[in-house]
């Protein structure tokens, strides 16, 4: 390996600490200054590594997982006010925008269609199995007749 390199590599690993600092401390309060901190970068360098390795902002990422993993816990049923905190969010207001923003639709609706699709999945379980397998084992009739 050259010594041209190694700097290089040391730097993209630091920028990978960071994402999963990121990836493990979504939900507390952490925001820019505690994530380049953790990289030892300046803030405008750390902004301008990370969006060349990962395509968006520290501040997007951070975002998307917290979305993400809102996602997961409204399917769990879990009322809206209370994901939005434990995602890190201060307020359910301004969760449910910035939700509303990356899901497409509200968190309270997101929830209801997630809660409707595990309870069609429990009337009807043939409908959660992809057509194309279900054709190959003879069930396409089965499906269209439930």
């Amino acid at each position: 390996m050259g010594a041209e390199q190694y700097p290089k590599m040391y730097l993209y690993k630091r920028i990978v600490d960071a994402k999963l600092f990121i990836d493990k401390h979504y939900a507390e309060r952490i925001d820019l200054s505690n994530i380049a901190d953790e990289a030892c970068f300046s803030k405008f360098h750390f902004i301008r590594l990370f969006r060349e390795v990962y395509g968006k902002t520290p501040h997007n990422y951070l975002t998307q997982v917290r979305v993400e993993n809102a996602q997961l816990l409204l399917s769990k049923n879990i009322s809206v006010s209370e994901v939005s905190f434990l995602v890190g969010f201060d307020s359910s207001t301004s969760f449910a925008a910035i939700f509303k923003k990356h899901a497409g639709i509200s968190p309270s609706i997101y929830q209801r269609r997630q809660l409707l699709k595990r309870a069609l999945h429990v009337d009807k379980p043939l409908t959660a199995i992809p057509n194309c397998f279900a054709e190959t084992f003879g069930w396409k009739k089965a499906i269209s007749n439930s």
